[in-house]
């Protein structure tokens, strides 16, 4: 796995890697900080880390580009999803509507969209209704945005788009070294991880940290 001393990979075999002066510019040309959380939809430390990083968007969202990776095992056996999920085929679907959200719309609404699903308990996640009931709630247009295209517009989260996203997050995952839900990666580097606990964290775990931890890789990608 990555490691949070290591350096990061290069940008050709690492889509989490350090990112060039000129990637993720903002609308006034500052360098965003990508930010990946390795996560599995009904895990429950991926909502708890999610619940952290809802603080730190408060700070620091305008500073960040922020994504989640799923994590799970390809399996061409597997009839609706192509992967398994941990916590089952409910957790593919829910990891679908999420990459579908996140590839649609922007992260102000993807985003409120996980932390809607999240509210409803770990074990409604990946539910149809739920996902119809939470676009509703957060003013995601399911039918307009792509979103419902994406995932199935009756929720199903077998779309085919949405299971090539989930196919190609998994990927990504095992590429990259991601094997606990949930791993924080801050511009490329494992900073934290909670699987059960926080370990190797060597940071700091708590919401300031990560926003003094962003602060600082923020400053670096924008030195004049």
């Amino acid at each position: 796995m990555l490691s949070a001393t290591s350096p990061a990979l290069g940008a050709a075999s690492n889509p989490l890697a350090v990112q060039s002066d000129n990637a993720y510019e903002g609308s006034f040309g500052d360098v965003k900080v990508p930010v990946v959380l390795g996560v599995m939809s009904r895990c429950p430390d991926a909502i708890l880390c999610e619940t952290v990083f809802d603080r730190v968007l408060e700070k620091v969202a305008d500073k960040i580009d922020l994504s989640l990776t799923f994590i799970g095992t390809l399996n061409a056996s597997e009839p609706d999803f192509g992967v398994t999920c941990k916590h089952g085929p409910e957790e593919c679907a829910g990891n679908v509507h999420e990459l579908c959200a996140i590839k649609h719309v922007p992260t102000q609404r993807w985003w409120s969209f996980v932390q809607c699903l999240n509210f409803q308990g770990r074990n409604e996640i990946g539910k149809p209704e739920k996902a119809l009931q939470c676009a509703k709630t957060t003013e995601l247009d399911w039918e307009n945005s792509g979103v419902g295209a994406c995932a199935g517009l009756d929720g199903s989260g077998k779309a085919e788009e949405g299971v090539r996203l989930l196919q190609q997050s998994v990927t990504v995952a095992q590429e990259t070294g991601i094997e606990k839900s949930c791993t924080v990666i801050i511009n490329g580097k494992q900073v934290c991880i909670h699987d059960e606990t926080w370990k190797e964290c060597e940071g700091g775990h708590a919401p300031k940290d990560f926003i003094r931890q962003i602060e600082e890789e923020y400053n670096k990608l924008n030195r004049s």
